[in-house]
Order: structure tokens, then sequence, then C-alpha cells
């Protein structure tokens, strides 16, 4: 599918290493040079601030959406043209998923995967048809993806919707991915209602 805007989900802190810096550089950078608008949290800080920073300084279209409660504590990129000041983190996760065409999320804490896995869960039950990925930086989702093939083992996730998760350690390559895919709906009723009926036969 052809994107016109991507929304980044990620940490307001820098993390540990420089490598998380220069990959939300590298994405900021690769999302202009797309023509694709830059949906992200609205903070100035962190890795929030730098993927903004670098998909403006490459003449790209950045939105910024953030909580008026949070806009002090994350430090609000004021300076952007399109900075939204909404009431809730609902109605924040809302917007941001309304003006997307699909979701990335880079490295970050409970923020990041929260929103994520929201809009993940979305897809999952048919709620919408776009792409959601992983940027796999210095492998820092290696165990949250090894913990969802656990969940498909359990037969608690059905193996189509793990599929749905995008993951590349490079962001070209993911974006590539998301633009390649093609989704279609997987009913998640009808995997629920096999695995009742293999549980009473």
């Amino acid at each position: 599918m052809k994107m016109r805007s991507i929304c980044v989900y990620c940490g307001s802190s820098p993390g540990r290493s420089p490598d998380y810096l220069a990959a939300a550089s590298e994405l900021g950078t690769e999302i202009a040079k797309r023509g694709m608008c830059l949906v992200y949290g609205g903070a100035s800080v962190g890795l929030m601030g730098e993927v903004a920073r670098a998909a403006l300084k490459e003449g790209g279209k950045v939105t910024g959406i953030i909580p008026r409660t949070l806009a002090d504590q994350e430090v609000a990129f004021t300076e952007l043209d399109d900075l939204i000041l909404v009431d809730t983190m609902h109605e924040r996760k809302a917007r941001m998923a309304e003006m997307s065409d699909g979701f990335i999320a880079m490295p970050g804490g409970y923020g990041t995967l929260d929103e994520f896995f929201e809009v993940l869960t979305w897809a999952q039950l048919g709620l919408h048809m776009k792409p959601c990925g992983l940027l796999n930086v210095n492998n820092f989702y290696d165990q949250l993806l090894a913990y969802l093939d656990h969940t498909v083992q359990e037969m608690f996730v059905y193996q189509p919707h793990r599929a749905m998760i995008l993951s590349s350690d490079e962001s070209v390559h993911l974006i590539d991915q998301m633009e390649a895919l093609e989704m279609a709906p997987v009913k998640k009723t009808e995997w629920v209602r096999a695995m009742k009926d293999r549980h009473t036969s």
C-alpha cells in the first residue's frame, strides 16, 4: 500500500546507546525523503525530538500530538507548524491512528508499547488494515519477538495475526516492507471458535 503518513512511537528518552538517536534520525530523514508526513507524540526530547528534527531538516511535514498535561513534562516541540494539543491520552492515540497510514515503534518504554499494541490489536480485530512494524535497533525487540512467537506456540495468538508485525533493523527496509504488504482481514472470531471446538471435541 502507498502510505502518505507514518506514525512513529518511540521514547522521550534518548536511551543508553547513541545508536538509538542515530536510528531515529535515519527514520525521520527517510520518511521525509519519501514525501510522507511524520505523525508522532509531539515532544522535543529523546528519540521523539530526534525523529521530528530529522524529518524537518529534510523538508518533511511533521504533525505532533500531545496532551496538554504532558506538554510541559515532555517538553512539547513548539516550533512545529502542526502541533496539536489534546485533552487526554486516549484522544492523543486516536488522533495519531486516524492521521496515519502505518505505524512504527522504535525503542521505548511503557508508552511506546502501549501505543503500538493498541493499534496492533485494532488490526487484529479488523478495525483497520494499516501495517505495523518494529524498528529493531541493536536487537532491542528480539526478546519481545521471541515472546510473541511463544504466544503463538501456546495458542493465545493466531499465526496470521503474529505475521502482521513486520520488523527490521533498518528504516529503509522496514518502510519497504510496509508499503509492499497487502493486508487481508483475518477474523479472530473464527480462530477463537476453532480453538473452542478443538477443546470440546
